[in-house]
C-alpha cells in the first residue's frame, strides 16, 4: 500500500480553521484516517471541546506507544501582515506556511503517518495509541485531561508516551525535553483608603506596600537550579491601580506575578510563601492584600533512561544529531500525561510557532515521521 504523505496530512489539517476552542474539522480527518486503518476510535469531547482518542491493538495490553498532541491552534492576529493565506497550506520553495504548521499540525501528521504505515507493514505484539486534543493553546482544562479520563475510565492505557511539540530551538534533531517547569500566576489587590493627594496623611495609599511586596518578590533569589532544571524565575508582568486621576490617591492597586520553577518546589510550597510576604507587608502597612493564585501545571523530570534513550537513538539514526535532554521552555500536555505513564517531548523546529507567517520544511516533516516510525520499530522490537 502506498505510504500515508505526512505533508498532504499537515496541508489537509492546516486548512481546518481550528482556532481554539474550535475544531474546524480538523479531528474528523484524523478520525476517517485512523478508523480507516483499523483503529479503534473514540471522542472524548468535553466542554465544548473535541478529543480523539485511537488505538491499534488490543486494550490494556502492557506494551502501548501513545503519541500526544493538538490541533488547536493560536490566532493568527493580523490576516494582512501574512505573506500567504494563514489556512491556505500553500508550499513555497520546500516550506509550508499557515497558522499550525509548526505547532503543531505537522508534528500530528508525522505521528499519525507513521503509527498508520507502522502498523500496516509489522503489526506489533502490542499498542499504538494517538490521544489528540482540541484544547492545548487555551485553558487545557477539557483537552489532554478530558483523554485521560476517558482513558481511564474505559480501562485504555498507555505504557509510555511521547508529545510531538515542537522542542528543537535552531537545528532539526538537536534537542527533546524530559521534563517541564511549573507554572503559576499570582494576583495581588491592596486595599488602602482613598483621599486627596495634597493631603496624603488622611489616606492610606495602596500603591507603596503593592511596590514594596513586588520588589521582595522580584529581587528574592528562589533557588540556583538543580541537575536537570534552570533556576525559578518570578516575573512581575503587570502593576495598575486604574487611576486617571493626579490629585487622587486610589483606593486599590493591583500587581501579577508570573513564576516559572522547577523540582525543588511545589505549587502549594510557593503558594504558601507568596501569601506570608503579602500578609507581612499588609501588616506592616495596615492595608488589606488579597491574593488570588492559579496553578498551570507542577514541575515534573521523567529521568534519563529506556524512554529517552530511545527516542535520542532515533533521532540520532535519522538526523545525524544527538539531542541534548533539557527541561527549558514553557508548558504543554506532556504536565498532564506525566501523570498516567513516563512522557518526554521530541518535535520540529520551533522558531516560527505563534508567529506571522508560520511555517515549516517539508522535508523536516517527513524526518520527523521516519523518527516516529524508527522510535514505533525499535520500541516493539
Amino acid at each position: 500500500m502506498t505510504p500515508i504523505d505526512p505533508v498532504a496530512l499537515t496541508a489537509d489539517l492546516v486548512r481546518c480553521e481550528s482556532v481554539t476552542p474550535a475544531d474546524g474539522g480538523a479531528l474528523d480527518v484524523l478520525h476517517d484516517l485512523l478508523s480507516g486503518e483499523g483503529f479503534d476510535c473514540a471522542w472524548a469531547d468535553r466542554g465544548g471541546v473535541r478529543n480523539l482518542f485511537a488505538r491499534w491493538g488490543p486494550k490494556g495490553h502492557a506494551r502501548s506507544f501513545g503519541f500526544n498532541g493538538h490541533t488547536d491552534v493560536v490566532p493568527v492576529g493580523d490576516a494582512a501582515a501574512w505573506s500567504m493565506p494563514p489556512f491556505g497550506a500553500e508550499v513555497s520553495d520546500g516550506i509550508m506556511y499557515g497558522r499550525g504548521t509548526t505547532d503543531m499540525k505537522s508534528g500530528v501528521a508525522a505521528f499519525a503517518a507513521a503509527a498508520v504505515d507502522f502498523v500496516r507493514a509489522t503489526p506489533p505484539d502490542g499498542a499504538v495509541i494517538l490521544a489528540i486534543t482540541g484544547d492545548e493553546e487555551g485553558d487545557a482544562a477539557d483537552g489532554t485531561t478530558a483523554l485521560l479520563d476517558h482513558m481511564k475510565k474505559t480501562g485504555e492505557a498507555m505504557s509510555v508516551c511521547l508529545v510531538g511539540e515542537p522542542t528543537c530551538p535552531e537545528t532539526m534533531g538537536e534537542m527533546m525535553k524530559i521534563g517541564r517547569r511549573g507554572s503559576m500566576t499570582a494576583w495581588f489587590t491592596v486595599t488602602g483608603t482613598q483621599g486627596h493627594s495634597a493631603y496624603p496623611h488622611r489616606a492610606n495609599n495602596p500603591l507603596p506596600p503593592l511596590m514594596r511586596l513586588m520588589d521582595q518578590l522580584a529581587t528574592h533569589e528562589l533557588d540556583k537550579g538543580t541537575d536537570h532544571f534552570d533556576a525559578s524565575t518570578l516575573a512581575i508582568v503587570t502593576v495598575d491601580s486604574g487611576n486617571p486621576a493626579t490629585n487622587v490617591i486610589p483606593a486599590q492597586a493591583r500587581g501579577t506575578v508570573n513564576i516559572r520553577f522547577n523540582d525543588i518546589h511545589s505549587g502549594g510550597s510557593l503558594s504558601a510563601w507568596l501569601r506570608a510576604q503579602a500578609d507581612a507587608v499588609a501588616t506592616t502597612y495596615g492595608v488589606e492584600i488579597d491574593v488570588r493564585i492559579k496553578i498551570s501545571g507542577e514541575s515534573f523530570l521523567t529521568p534519563p533512561g529506556p524512554l529517552s534513550d530511545l527516542v535520542a537513538k532515533a533521532v540520532k539514526a535519522e538526523t545525524g544529531v544527538t539531542p541534548v535532554l533539557s527541561t527549558s521552555g514553557g508548558t504543554s500536555d506532556a504536565r498532564f500525561v506525566k501523570d498516567h505513564c513516563p512522557v518526554v517531548e521530541f518535535g520540529l523546529v520551533g522558531q516560527s510557532m505563534h508567529k506571522v507567517d508560520e511555517h515549516v520544511r517539508v522535508d523536516h516533516i517527513h524526518q520527523l515521521k521516519a523518527i516516529y516510525g524508527r522510535i514505533l520499530r525499535d520500541y516493539f522490537e
